[in-house]
């Protein structure tokens, strides 16, 4: 259960002084000496903090081990519409759920249980975040750093054999149900099937049938395109050659971005358990994201799909 780390650090998040170093500050009581780091990133219309931990394992990349590392990367717009809105909102659930499973691991750590293979997370700070108008309820505008946030994130993160792009979806109309989902496979421009190992990791944290959103061609190029997109859940798919998949906090009712008190604590730690016990799988060779052969069947008989991760030609 991480519901213990998720009210300790809505507790910090749900402030207008929330800040990176707030951060810093409880995962070091929870480690002192962990490997966390907090800077700013200024934009056109404000500004956010930046903050990547590394959480070593007892066989990982760090220590010169040969275990694989996952990535959780909690996307969103900001935490707060300041002013125009006061609180927390919706959006800010991708960064709340990929910092409670950084607390946690620590909570781990501390009590004598190491994963085999490195995690890193990265996410950003923003109380007060601009927002704009969309179909069918207006979204939060990470315009002001949303490139320099993804930049930044993968900064770090070149060694990484897995990823879990983290973000609140629940401003649409393609998955209709109060939790999680998460998306089929995609790498390298191509969309994968699900994982059944993911599938099962679903079914277990959840004692729930697996829900999977759709995801198309579209939403797997990078923004900027003048396309569509369901929202920036796939965009880190964009910068990596490694596998990710998606994991999609939902509702069943539209609900905005920018929306105060809509964040449900059962849905959150639900999301975070998924990617917490996907890290230990996977780092101990028990989870595949994907059918490695299969997908090399794919490049020889069709070819590269990697286009697809570019903003491509100009018409």
């Amino acid at each position: 259960m991480l519901y213990k780390q998720l009210i300790e650090l809505f507790d910090i998040l749900d402030s207008a002084s929330a800040s990176g170093a707030q951060v810093v500050e409880y995962f070091r009581s929870i480690v002192p000496d962990c490997q966390v780091e907090t800077y700013p990133l200024e934009g056109p219309k404000g500004h956010t903090d930046m903050v990547r931990i590394l959480i070593p394992g007892r066989n990982g990349k760090s220590k010169g081990g040969s275990a694989k590392t996952m990535g959780i990367l909690g996307r969103l717009g900001g935490l707060g519409a300041r002013p125009e809105q006061l609180g927390f909102v919706s959006d800010g659930d991708g960064a709340l759920t990929a910092l409670a499973v950084a607390a946690k691991l620590l909570d781990m750590q501390n009590k004598g249980d190491f994963l085999e293979g490195d995690v890193y997370l990265a996410t950003h700070i923003c109380p007060a975040a601009p927002t704009r108008p969309h179909d069918p309820v207006p979204l939060m505008d990470s315009e002001p750093f949303r490139e320099r946030v993804k930049e930044e994130a993968f900064a770090r993160a070149e060694h990484l054999d897995a990823l879990i792009s983290c973000d609140t979806t629940k401003g649409n109309s393609i998955i209709n149900c109060r939790g999680f989902a998460i998306s089929p496979t995609v790498k390298e421009g191509w969309i994968l099937k699900v994982s059944k190992d993911l599938l099962q990791v679903f079914q277990n944290t959840t004692g729930e049938l697996p829900k999977v959103f759709a995801v198309t061609n579209q939403d797997i190029t990078p923004y900027g395109n003048g396309i569509d997109h369901l929202n920036g859940i796939m965009q880190p798919g964009t910068m990596t050659t490694a596998p990710m998949i998606g994991v999609a906090i939902t509702t069943q009712s539209v609900v905005a971005g920018c929306a105060t008190g809509a964040t449900h604590f059962e849905d959150v730690e639900a999301a975070a358990r998924f990617m917490l016990e996907t890290a230990k799988g996977f780092g101990a060779g028990k989870i595949q994201f994907y059918d490695k052969e299969e997908y090399e069947r794919l490049i020889h008989r069709y070819g590269s799909l990697r286009h697809l991760q570019t903003m491509g030609h100009e018409q």
